[in-house]
């Protein structure tokens, strides 16, 4: 990319420069030429983008996270393809990823780690109140403004709960995260609910308090096979300034059962809020020194075998393939001799009863399954699966869950106040039972008193509606502009229908007149607001529903048009806003002196700026800024450049033109030569 020829996605986005890269995508630092806005822009490489399966899992980032409308996760705005590739079009969030921090401070203080932590349980709640799992909550996934507002990144690998008739993105033999920050049923390749999430989150928090994350190795493997086997090391023996309930709300995240770990994100968030306010937490810490044995705990250990009486032994990797962020393999499926077997330390009576029990059980549970494979439920396929363990969970996740082994779920609502309204509360089969596809799995759902009959709105106004659903308790309402000749803002469908029993936090979808026939937008950019306004009318909009709006940019020439809001189709009787450039808006100069050139970048083509960066000889200030121009508060026009110094250990050259390299003649290093950055 350079100043003559700029790289623009679908007529609007211009790349400025590459911020992030990860597995199976770029991340670019963009403006969108519309709205005058800075955006980050996530593209597909292009060899990944021949593969439908990845082009999927891309779509379907897209699709979930546009529909998080949350103020701790950031945006998503548009989706398209550019040459042999496709791109995300996000929100651009100004500050650091927690990880960045976390390498600069080391450790937070408890106070501020709980309020990060109580951020983006936030976002972790409202995700998984809308099906949606992140499945790689870590550090950099993580931004933090300079105001402290707290954002989740990348639901990148995260996949919708609902539409379990899908492919299942997340294969069999496969794990997608990022090892540091698995949960132990991740490492193992199982199925994942929001308690995985809730697991991440307290390896991040473990960090956050520690410095370090509780489990590190040589390699993805080594680090996966310590949370499934080994016990984190208390905080307080790393720290022992850590409070003792904060220690206690990290340890029950960390739970290798999720059974152990917190019910949902919200019960999180409770008990974060009790520690802020000095009030006593419900949490328990989690023992997590009983875990079970390798052989025993993970499929593939079992029939390793000792080579020639060496304590280590060559087994096949429990977890399949490893995966990193984006889906990339990253480590073939082999755990080597350097990864000793431990004998579990228990005494030989003890085994013994554990092994009589384990009998005793397994004969229970065959005569059970047998008993309900006689009873006709199944579907005669003969293919079984065993059934999880689905209590405590939401229902909803459950039942894709459930759904994705070819069970039948049939749910049962009962009220129960010290259940959160939802959640499992009892199943049957019970977790372990082996049943047929094709079986029924009863689930008993707590209702509480959140059950109402949905009313009739068909014929009402949206504001009506809206008001009568808000009375009853509902509390997640959107609508959807539909083509008709009915007064604008009538209701014509509503999903559910009337008459039957709803919960008040299930998605009310209200289908509503447009007022009139759906028209498609004329292009108007670089047109006068009077030319825009006419070609606007004539293409079927009321006149009176067309105005114009100054909007500062730095593109498009004062009174010249950028665009409309909204684009594309509008009904003939919606309001249409022309934008219409009202020249550079001003930006105060923002100071980078003594940043990286990396982060001074950011700052000033975040402010809106241009950057032209030169290079001199400063041993003592390598990679930092050492000078800029315009120095610091100055107002100048949005787009300007700035220039910054930025001191190098290389010997001084004469540089002959922007955004190029010159090598230095007669010296073993290439000095950097003045570069542009910016639009």
């Amino acid at each position: 990319m350079t100043d003559s020829e700029p790289v623009i996605l679908s007529g609007r986005y211009e790349l400025h420069s590459r911020i992030a890269r990860g597995g199976m995508a770029e991340v670019y630092l963009a403006r969108d030429q519309l709205l005058d806005r800075l955006v980050a822009i996530k593209v597909l490489f292009p060899e990944f983008a021949v593969d439908p399966s990845f082009v999927e899992r891309f779509r379907r980032e897209a699709q979930a996270a546009a529909n998080l409308a949350h103020a701790s996760i950031v945006g998503v705005f548009d989706w398209g393809s550019y040459e042999s590739t496709y791109f995300i079009v996000m929100e651009y969030v100004r500050g650091r990823a927690l990880s960045e921090i976390l390498r600069a401070e080391g450790t937070l203080s408890p106070e501020r780690a709980a309020d990060i932590v109580l951020d983006i349980a936030g976002a972790l709640s409202f995700a998984h109140r809308n099906g949606v799992v992140h499945r790689d909550v870590k550090p950099g996934n993580v931004l933090i403004s300079p105001q402290g507002q707290v954002k989740v990144a990348d639901f990148g690998i995260a996949r919708a709960m609902s539409g379990s008739g899908d492919e299942n993105l997340t294969q069999t033999g496969s794990v997608m995260g990022t090892a540091t920050y698995f949960s132990p049923e991740q490492a193992q390749g199982l199925a994942v609910d929001p308690r995985s999430d809730l697991y991440s989150l307290g390896v991040v928090l473990y960090e956050m308090l520690a410095g370090r994350p509780p489990f590190s190795g040589e390699g993805p493997v080594a680090i996966a096979y310590k949370h499934v086997q080994e016990p984190p090391v208390p905080l307080r023996q790393l720290d022992p300034t850590v409070p003792v309930d904060l220690e206690s709300i990290c340890m029950k995240l960390l739970g290798k059962n999720p059974d152990d770990r917190y019910a949902s994100a919200e019960d999180l968030r409770a008990d974060i809020r009790r520690f802020r306010d000095g009030q006593p937490v419900l949490a328990q810490a989690v023992s997590n020194s009983g875990v079970t044995a390798a052989t025993s705990a993970i499929p593939g250990l079992a029939g390793a075998a000792l080579a020639g009486g060496s304590s280590a032994a060559t087994r096949t990797n429990p977890y399949g393939q490893l995966r990193d962020t984006d889906g990339t393999a990253v480590l073939p499926g082999v755990i080597g001799a350097d990864y000793p077997y431990e004998p579990p330390r228990r005494t030989a009576v003890f085994v013994a009863v554990l092994v009589g029990l384990l009998v005793v059980l397994g004969g229970l549970l065959l005569a059970l399954s047998r008993v309900l494979g006689s009873d006709g439920g199944g579907s005669g396929s003969g293919v079984t699966h065993l059934v999880p363990n689905v209590v405590g969970i939401d229902y909803r996740t459950a039942q894709v869950q459930l759904e994705e082994l070819k069970l039948v779920v049939r749910v049962e609502r009962v009220k129960n106040v010290q259940v959160p309204i939802g959640q499992v509360i009892t199943q049957n089969p019970l977790s372990g039972v082996k049943v047929e596809e094709g079986s029924t799995v009863v689930l008993t759902v707590s209702s509480a008193d959140t059950l109402v009959v949905m009313p009739n709105l068909v014929g009402t106004t949206e504001a009506d509606a809206r008001k009568v659903l808000t009375g009853l308790g509902f509390t997640n309402v959107t609508a959807t502009k539909l083509e008709s000749n009915k007064p604008t803002g009538e209701v014509l469908e509503q999903t559910p229908k009337a008459g039957g029993q709803v919960e008040k936090s299930a998605p009310i979808v209200l289908g509503v007149s447009g007022g009139g026939k759906m028209i498609t937008l004329p292009s108007v950019a670089g047109k006068t607001c009077d030319e825009a306004r006419k070609a606007i009318v004539a293409a079927g909009v009321r006149e009176a529903k067309v105005s114009c709006v100054d909007t500062p940019s730095v593109t498009v020439d004062k009174g010249k048009v950028i665009g409309t809001d909204p684009q594309g189709q509008v009904s003939s009787d919606g309001d249409v806003k022309v934008l219409v450039s009202s020249g550079p808006s001003k930006v105060r100069v923002p100071s980078v002196i003594g940043l990286t050139q990396s982060s001074a970048e950011s700052q000033l083509l975040g402010a809106g700026l241009k950057v032209r960066v030169e290079f001199e000889p400063r041993a003592d200030r390598i990679d930092r800024v050492i000078n800029q121009s315009p120095s610091e508060g100055n107002e100048v026009d949005a787009g300007s450049t700035v220039t910054i110094v930025v001191g190098t250990a290389a010997a001084p050259t004469t540089t002959t033109a922007p955004a190029t390299t010159t090598t230095a003649p007669a010296t073993t290093t290439t000095a950097p030569a003045t570069t542009t950055t910016g639009a």
